[in-house]
């Protein structure tokens, strides 16, 4: 007979979505266990317990792990559906992928582009996004002027904004062929708050003008043209661990 686990940890493990998406169901009282309301915390039995969400019954089966490499372009947003735009990242999967279920590793803001990684293993996302595994995001910034070398310091200090902690792991000026009169840099993150960066550059009297995420964890947008979707190997899915 099965052990019991953590209804969270058996929904992802079933691709319903993250881990923290499920524990958001369940404090809206989406997911049922044998038919009463479940509670944070709740453990369940596979193939004993009948679990349900939006009243549909989830039974156990194996999922082969599946993981895409997607080069965001800008205007997307990373979501299934929005009722103001009707193009999201998902419109880039080719027809066999749409109908699965994917969780998203590592949103991008709509204005923001680069590599977003999707999984149908809701552990392995998990693994991949929580900070605690420490995994590395690489992004390059380009601001509206010269980044002054005194604000690298207080980049990488780190400040408060608006009751969260904001700080960029490291901050490496580039020369930017392009203008001299913009900023580039390339910044590491191990975390990733929503509009983190932005935040972080805007609080120091910046406006991040392009913000394109190029690598997470070992794997980058090397040879990812933009717009593409990619399957990645076991190999290169071992590489992100």
């Amino acid at each position: 007979m099965e052990t019991a686990v953590r209804l969270q940890k058996f929904l992802a493990n079933q691709g319903i979505a993250s881990r923290r998406e499920i524990e958001r169901m369940i404090e809206e009282g989406r997911i049922e266990i044998d038919g009463n309301t479940a509670q944070l915390g709740d453990k369940i039995v596979p193939g004993v317990n009948q679990v349900s969400v939006d009243g549909r019954v989830i039974r156990k089966q194996h999922i082969e792990r599946m993981v895409l490499a997607i080069n965001k372009p800008r205007g997307l947003l990373c979501s299934h559906s929005d009722p103001h735009h009707s193009e999201t990242i998902f419109d880039l999967l080719p027809d066999e992928l749409k109908a699965m279920k994917w969780i998203m590793i590592g949103r991008l803001d709509k204005e923001s582009e680069g590599l977003v990684l999707m999984t149908n293993d809701g552990d392995f996302a998990h693994e991949i996004s929580h900070p605690s595994y420490g995994m590395t995001k690489r992004y390059r910034v380009e601001i509206n002027r010269p980044l002054d070398a005194v604000h690298i310091a207080k980049l990488l200090k780190g400040i408060e904004w608006k009751g969260e902690r904001l700080q960029a792991d490291k901050v490496i000026p580039l020369k930017n062929a392009k203008s001299e009169e913009r900023g580039l840099a390339e910044v590491h993150l191990h975390h990733g708050r929503k509009h983190e960066i932005r935040n972080l550059f805007y609080a120091f009297g910046y406006r991040v003008r392009r913000l394109r995420r190029t690598q997470i964890g070992n794997f980058t947008l090397k040879g990812l043209p933009i717009g593409t979707v990619r399957v990645l190997s076991p190999a290169e899915i071992a590489t992100l661990k």
